[in-house]
């Protein structure tokens, strides 16, 4: 049975949380500040901590400060919850060394899944050890995706780009891989007819260009900012040597590459087997999710790329968008669509 430490100053979330976790088959340890955490963490080592940041006493960024000092528990697998979702807020969580962020609320399978994905990371870097005898080294400073992105932003060469600026074209060579600091892009593909595909969407904070990962091999698709772009970029055969000497990362960076390969997988499911009508509402809400931080923020997009990702003729499309517009789920001005009713266009089947 797995140790989960929780610590959190609601009681009543504390112990929801905890015979959540219960359920689900862990052995609980219960803290209701920061300074009672670090306590019990030494005093039983569990597997992972499950950690508030805004607690009495000491904060949880502080909790996890002490405790990566701490050669008996600077290995721990460290995961934060909290109302604080400001990028900013992530990001210094991230930068002291945390695994995961939670925003609360935060949903069942969220945090089963979370905690999940880390202690099988743990067991896979454990196997390396014992198997490949690999050796962690002191000095190896990129461990998790949130240090690689850290070390974009103090060593990756900066790019601007305006929308609708292609940033590599399909059969060309790019030699960077990509983190984006502002804005959005999208990958696409041209079919036999010339047609234009939308192979994926990336916003702040994603990385992309593993299309043609090795330095000599041509790009497999074209990317464009869609939105006023700010990337910062390191050479393909830097990040190669990233990943051949920090083992852990390479870990991450498989599980992120497994992840886009599932949700294009979910892509062409949904594609295939969905109405017009649900293809047309899901798509405007992935546009939403990507390039909003509100789903009632207007997107900007062409006509075009919306039906080039939902997969039907631009002319439905259209049509389809009016009947929405004429229902009340969204308005429109010109290239700008607004969610109106979100929920309902959520249920749509």
């Amino acid at each position: 049975m797995k140790k989960v430490l929780l610590i959190e100053d609601d009681t009543i979330l504390r112990e929801g949380t905890a015979e959540l976790l219960e359920f689900y088959k862990y052995q609980v340890i219960r803290a209701s500040n920061g300074r009672v955490g670090i306590k019990k963490t030494k005093n039983s080592i569990p597997d992972i901590i499950v950690c508030d940041i805004m607690m009495p006493e000491i904060d949880g960024y502080t909790v996890l400060e002490i405790l990566s000092k701490d050669p008996q528990t600077k290995y721990i697998p460290f995961i934060f919850i909290s109302a604080k979702t400001d990028r900013k807020d992530v990001r210094k969580g991230m930068e002291l060394g945390a695994d995961d962020y939670i925003p609360k609320p935060f949903s069942e399978d969220e945090l089963i899944s979370a905690i999940e994905s880390r202690l099988a990371k743990t067991a896979i870097l454990k196997d390396m050890i014992e198997n490949n005898g690999y050796t962690s080294n002191n000095e190896d400073k990129i461990i998790t995706i949130n240090d690689l992105k850290n070390f974009f932003d103090d060593h990756g060469e900066s790019f601007f780009y305006n929308e609708d600026d292609i940033i590599y074209n399909e059969g060309n060579h790019s030699n960077y891989i990509y983190l984006i600091k502002k804005g959005v892009v999208k990958c696409y593909k041209f079919d036999e007819l010339g047609k234009e595909l939308i192979t994926a969407l990336y916003k702040e904070d994603d990385f992309f260009g593993f299309t043609a990962f090795m330095q000599y091999v041509p790009s497999q698709e074209t990317a464009t900012a869609i939105k006023d772009a700010e990337l910062l970029g390191i050479s393909k055969s830097q990040f190669k040597n990233i990943l051949e000497n920090n083992h852990k990362v390479s870990v991450e960076i498989i599980q992120l590459l497994s992840d886009n390969l599932s949700g294009a997988n979910n892509k062409l499911l949904n594609m295939a087997y969905s109405s017009v009508i649900k293809k047309t509402a899901n798509t405007i809400l992935k546009f939403a999710e990507k390039m909003n931080k509100k789903p009632e923020d207007p997107i900007k997009i062409s006509r075009s790329d919306l039906a080039s990702v939902a997969g039907i003729a631009t002319e439905t499309f259209i049509r389809t968008m009016s009947n929405f517009k004429k229902e009340g789920l969204i308005e429109i001005e010109g290239r700008n669509i607004r969610i109106l009713d979100i929920e309902k266009l959520k249920n749509i089947h």
